[in-house]
């Protein structure tokens, strides 16, 4: 949704944006001070992992269970049960299951489960953004909310292509504001530190993936897949994947949003802030 005016914005009985960006911009911060204002918060990350991604989520820990002899016998019989505990503030169980590729017996798993577990992880977020609309319509119909922010993955400019629009992105673009939150280099460089301190599975583009798994082998000296240590490789990929994401989240917001820089985040402190900062950029753009 673009608009000819601020004002136009302004005046809309009920409103709809999507924010974007890299990790730690303030999209969450956004999408939780909205809700307390009464928008309807939806977050992508959260509809993965407890409708699309819950089966093999919990499948997984099940595995895991089972190799272990006392919870075997428990698990066998239907003496307990294992599910997921994922939240809007903690999902690790979604992160947990997607890993991270290398050596077994260093925590990591085999490239080719990886790349399964990532094609799962693309479909389930093609779908969450797909149900956008549907939720826009649940959130007034059910709960009586006019207003609604989606709070999306970190990954969503991987399975966009603003060039070449799915029926993931027209689900965004027709029924929300796209918001792009810009990082800056000092914020790309804290991110590294910070995922080198504690390395998180990550998700890429297929064909990107392919290409830095073959790249960072190379550049080891690795012939073997499981040679590879997981945590190496994952802080290496990070890196790469950060200067890769901006450009793409650039081109999506060019074409069919607006951006703010991130230090922008800090200055808004209610409802009536957030969107008289939408109706000056729109009125910039």
């Amino acid at each position: 949704m673009r608009f000819k005016s601020g004002k136009d914005f302004l005046n809309l009985p009920s409103k709809s944006v999507t924010v974007m960006g890299m990790s730690g911009v303030g999209k969450t911060t956004f999408a939780a001070l909205l809700q307390q204002a009464n928008w309807f918060q939806y977050s992508v990350d959260y509809r993965i992992g407890t409708k699309y991604m819950d089966e093999h989520i919990v499948d997984n820990f099940k595995r895991e269970a089972m190799r272990n002899p006392f919870l075997h016998g428990l698990l066998k019989s239907d003496s307990i049960y294992i599910k997921s505990n994922i939240s809007f503030d903690n999902l690790s169980p979604l992160s947990t299951y997607l890993g991270k590729p290398g050596n077994l017996a260093k925590g990591g798993i085999a490239f080719a489960e990886y790349k399964k577990r990532q094609t799962q992880h693309r479909e389930a977020e093609l779908h969450a953004l797909m149900d956008v609309p549907t939720f826009i319509s649940r959130a007034k119909d059910i709960y009586g909310y006019d207003n609604f922010i989606c709070d999306s993955g970190g990954s969503l400019c991987e399975v966009v292509d603003p060039a070449h629009p799915n029926e993931a992105l027209k689900a965004l673009t027709d029924n929300t504001l796209l918001l792009y939150i810009e990082g800056t280099p000092e914020h790309a460089k804290m991110l590294v530190e910070r995922f080198r301190k504690n390395p998180k599975p990550m998700y890429y583009q297929p064909a990107f993936l392919d290409e830095k798994w073959h790249e960072y082998k190379l550049s080891q000296n690795i012939k073997d897949d499981d040679a590879v240590d997981p945590d190496s490789f994952a802080i290496w990929g990070f890196e790469k994947l950060i200067h890769h994401r901006l450009p793409l989240y650039r081109a999506i917001a060019d074409r069919y949003g607006y951006t703010i820089p991130m230090s922008e985040v800090p200055k808004v402190k209610n409802q009536e802030d957030f969107t008289a900062l939408l109706a000056h950029v729109i009125d910039q753009a």
